[in-house]
């Protein structure tokens, strides 16, 4: 028996793939830009200002590949199942506030954007993380950077190897190990967002505009393992866990879902009857 194709709910056609494109390389540089950026640069000048900037920015350029995926090929059963799966995962996010790197939502992006694909996944983590926002009182400069870091990570998911015709424990072996490095790569992409604005009160850590690159590197490092490795190291345990638990179940839901929503069947209507 052949395997069956993969279901892809959102198409990303070439205007949505510029689009991504576009906004990835201004992600790039909102986060890396302490490494981008020469000594002599007067970036730190306006260090107060630069989350704003890089916030309306980010907002703006993830609202246009949004757009632009809704215009390639996300219809009505696509947009149902984007508001399900981000209604539970700005719901599972709450869960485990204030205790150490226990998150829930991160294994449903991971398993979602597994069987979705990454165009659906990118639009996923990105919607999720905003609601999730919203649900919290979370919403500030911080959240581009988290939309677009979510929408990453979910999208990841879905370059996978294996998408159609790898199953069973291989599988969940996979998406778990994606799982626990996405989960340290999305609290290191986090730290860069704050870390230049961290000032001078820990000098050893904090952001030098002065320093060379090697030398802030190592700033950067420090600060990751003063602040956040115990967190992040919780997220991904969690997130493993989550996956070898309950992966297989979830797994079979959204298959599941997806064959019965038959994402890419155009939808008919009969003419009236004789």
């Amino acid at each position: 028996m052949s395997a069956a194709p993969r279901v892809r709910a959102v198409r990303l056609g070439p205007r949505a793939l510029a689009a991504l494109a576009l906004t990835s390389a201004v992600g790039v540089v909102a986060f890396g830009w302490p490494f981008l950026a020469p000594p002599t640069a007067q970036l730190s000048a306006h260090a107060q200002d630069a989350p704003w900037l890089f916030a309306g920015l980010l907002v703006l350029l993830v609202a246009v590949v949004a757009a632009t995926i809704s215009e390639s090929d996300l219809g009505p059963k696509a947009v149902a199942m984007l508001g399900v799966l981000a209604a539970t995962g700005a719901a599972l996010r709450p869960i485990g506030a204030g205790t150490a790197g226990i998150e829930p939502m991160f294994f449903l992006m991971v398993l979602s954007g597994r069987v979705l694909g990454p165009g659906f996944g990118f639009a996923l983590g990105s919607v999720t993380m905003f609601a999730s926002a919203l649900l919290t009182g979370g919403v500030g400069p911080w959240l581009p950077f988290q939309m677009l870091s979510m929408g990453w990570f979910t999208m990841g998911a879905g370059l996978l190897p294996g998408p159609v015709r790898l199953r069973g424990r291989g599988e969940l072996l996979i998406l778990a190990s994606y799982g626990f490095l996405a989960a340290f790569a999305y609290g290191t992409l986090m730290n860069m967002a704050g870390w230049p604005f961290l000032g001078a009160a820990a000098s050893n850590i904090s952001f030098d505009p002065h320093a060379p690159v090697p030398a802030n590197l190592a700033r950067f490092v420090a600060y990751c393992l003063a602040t956040s490795l115990g967190w992040d190291l919780g997220r991904a345990v969690c997130t493993v866990l989550l996956t070898l638990v309950l992966g297989p179940a979830v797994l079979r839901a959204l298959r599941r879902a997806t064959r019965r929503a038959a994402f890419e069947t155009a939808v008919t209507f009969d003419g009236p009857g004789v």
